[in-house]
């Protein structure tokens, strides 16, 4: 499943949203406002944004500008609105967008636009180096410099250095299982960590990884760990 951002200035869409999404076996980030958008874009790449058009601060059309100059646009985003124009809408698409919800937005609506969007690969635009600062990065490397293959290993004409240990395990999550049980043994780890590191205090570990405290009650639950009883458990 997917890691989708959720940015609505209004707690009743990002909530209806986010719970829609959270059964389907999404992960949601929320964000009420651009400035939280920004941040959590910076954190991590979503999958997939769903951005308002009308918010207070900065509104979604100039957001996504934003992004685009930035070479940050390289994930799909479906702008929504209730009362946003077909010329707002074009220009949305015509920046980057690659969808539009209209308010009040239909659970089947949500689903289908999510899936269709989630299909697109977006390739952001390219940006000029400025001048002076060097030779250009290219996925080998810097320009000159001996190519680099994919996950540091090093290349020797057409002959890539393979790891002695099995490729088939990442830790302990086996990767020959299906995405969705690879991704909840990933999560499960991820949690049981944040907790203990925090002595399983939830505040704590909704302020370290990013979900509100409601939505981490219910990933915990959804991924069977009891943080009640191993908060009891440690302090005994």
């Amino acid at each position: 499943m997917a890691r989708i951002l959720v940015v609505d200035d209004e707690i009743g869409i990002r909530e209806l949203l986010s719970e829609i999404l959270y059964d389907e076996g999404h992960t949601v980030e929320i964000a009420e406002n651009a400035a939280q958008a920004r941040a959590a874009r910076l954190r991590a790449r979503p999958d997939l944004v769903l951005l308002d058009i009308w918010m207070p601060d900065t509104d979604g059309v100039s957001l996504l500008k934003e992004w685009a100059s930035q070479g940050l646009l390289d994930m799909p985003v479906v702008m929504m609105s209730g009362h946003a124009t077909v010329d707002t809408a074009l220009e949305a698409t015509r920046i980057g967008a690659v969808d539009f919800l209209e308010k009040p937005i239909t659970m089947q609506k949500l689903l289908h636009t999510v899936a269709s969007g989630l299909e697109r690969t977006v390739v952001p635009a390219k940006v000029a180096a400025p001048p002076g600062r060097g030779a250009p990065v290219t996925a080998s490397g810097p320009a000159g410099s001996s190519p680099v293959g994919t996950a540091g290993l090093a290349v020797a004409g057409d002959t890539v250095a393979q790891p002695e240990h099995d490729n088939s395990y990442l830790g302990s999550i086996s990767l020959d299982l299906p995405l969705r049980e690879a991704r909840d043994e990933f999560e499960r780890i991820y949690f049981e960590y944040h907790l203990a590191r925090e002595n399983y205090s939830m505040t704590r570990v909704s302020e370290r990884t990013g979900l509100e405290r409601t939505h981490l009650y219910r990933k915990l639950k959804q991924l069977g760990i009891d943080a009640s009883a191993r908060r009891r458990n440690s302090n005994q």
